[in-house]
């Protein structure tokens, strides 16, 4: 086997890593180096990042340490029957490419996972070797975060939670049938107890201790997980209900939903369903609406036959549209929870209109104001000197508010 210069490794596994969709660094502890002598900061508002042209985040430094792995799972493109080309780090040439990079002003921080190779023991332990290099050696006050590996051993995960900003572990797929048919060398037993684990940890790590009444740092922005959707014939009223769950169980931080798209030489079992990106963006506009306006996972699916969201529209518009009766609202004496659900009102929109409307009564041009489409909030609000009158009740208004087919241009 060729040797790989470190810039043939990085092409590999930086490409490889792209699959990998958990790299938010909101929540992390807020730090700054000018102070500690080392290098690197963060803001407890977290990074600001930056895209390529093909949405990839470039921000992070965003590695697999390898893409060598010992499980075969169907869905994965690194998976060890996948006939793909092959890398492997050393512990030093991820710390001296973080470090490189860095002093570059090309990242802010270093996104770490991996494929299992030899054992999940090993394998975490190098993961963690390089995250203990950054910070003790180097002084390292960039953000970290490491996707852990479930088997490996409680020690590795505390030793992970030491150094990193945010851990997280993969939950794989929405349901334990999914896992077992298409990765059966792994158990999601393993995987929520090993999620079971790190969630103790974070809430016993931030309890201050009795003898210097201080916190203890451990994965300061929690947990999150990633799920693959689209691998199998899961609808995505399945997917929300496994979502809810998670959250409750594991206080997670974020569940990221990863499109599956077939990969080349993957089994013909595994199902083409909808366009795979846009149900992805769906999801997340969904478990928006289930973290942040008041939406349980019944009520986002319940009009769709299918148990499928509607791909259209975005999952609000749909629960308004099938809800008509609920609307129009008042918006200067609608609750905060109604305003929530009129679509086209963020959660910053509704704090705003309810504190403006305790000095003077808004008009429609006022909530044009604060919203991104007046013409989306229109239908469901009766605002001072507007009432949409039968505009809410129209046949036809779905039609007007889909957005319309537009060729792109070639030049």
């Amino acid at each position: 086997m060729a040797v790989l210069s470190t810039r043939e490794k990085l092409a590999i596994l930086s490409d490889a890593a792209k699959y990998d969709a958990s790299c938010a660094s909101s929540g992390a502890a807020k730090r700054n180096s000018l102070k500690s002598g080392g290098i690197g900061s963060t803001e407890g508002s977290g990074i600001c990042h930056a895209y390529a042209p093909d949405g990839r985040c470039i921000s992070l430094l965003k590695i697999l340490l390898t893409n060598f792995c010992i499980y075969d799972c169907s869905y994965c493109i690194n998976r060890s029957s996948s006939n793909v080309k092959r890398a492997r780090f050393t512990v030093d040439e991820v710390v001296q490419l973080t470090l490189n990079f860095y002093k570059r002003n090309y990242i802010e921080g270093l996104f770490l996972s991996s494929g299992v190779i030899r054992s999940p023991d090993e394998t975490m332990g190098e993961m963690v070797e390089i995250a203990r290099q950054l910070r003790e050696m180097h002084k390292f006050g960039g953000y970290i975060h490491l996707k852990t590996i479930p088997e490996c051993a409680p020690e590795l995960l505390d030793a992970a939670g030491k150094y990193a900003d945010r851990l997280s572990i993969n939950v794989e797929l929405p349901t334990d049938e999914g896992v077992k048919r298409l990765a059966p060398e792994k158990k999601p037993e393993t995987i929520r107890l090993s999620m079971a684990n790190l969630r103790s940890r974070i809430e016993e790590k931030s309890e201050p201790t009795m003898k210097t009444k201080r916190r203890e740092r451990f994965a300061p922005g929690g947990q999150s997980t990633q799920m693959i959707v689209g691998a199998d014939q899961t609808t995505d009223a399945t997917i929300l209900k496994t979502s809810a769950r998670l959250y409750g169980s594991y206080h997670l931080r974020r569940i990221y939903f990863s499109a599956f798209s077939p990969i080349p030489d993957s089994s013909a079992a595994l199902p083409s369903m909808k366009p795979p990106l846009m149900r992805e963006h769906r999801l997340y506009q969904a478990d928006w609406l289930m973290r942040f306006y008041g939406f349980s996972e019944q009520e986002i699916v319940a009009d769709q036959a299918d148990g499928m969201l509607d791909l259209q529209v975005d999952p609000k518009l749909a629960w308004a549209l099938a809800n008509r009766g609920q609307f129009p609202l008042d918006v200067n004496r609608a609750s905060r929870e109604m305003l929530l659900r009129v679509p086209g009102l963020g959660t910053k929109a509704v704090t705003k209109i309810l504190e403006v409307r305790r000095y003077r009564r808004l008009r429609l041009e006022d909530v044009g104001k604060l919203c991104a489409s007046v013409a989306k909030v229109r239908p469901f609000l009766v605002a001072e000197g507007w009432s949409p009158g039968g505009l809410t009740d129209t046949q036809h208004l779905r039609q007007k508010l889909v957005p319309k087919p537009q060729q792109l241009s070639l030049f």
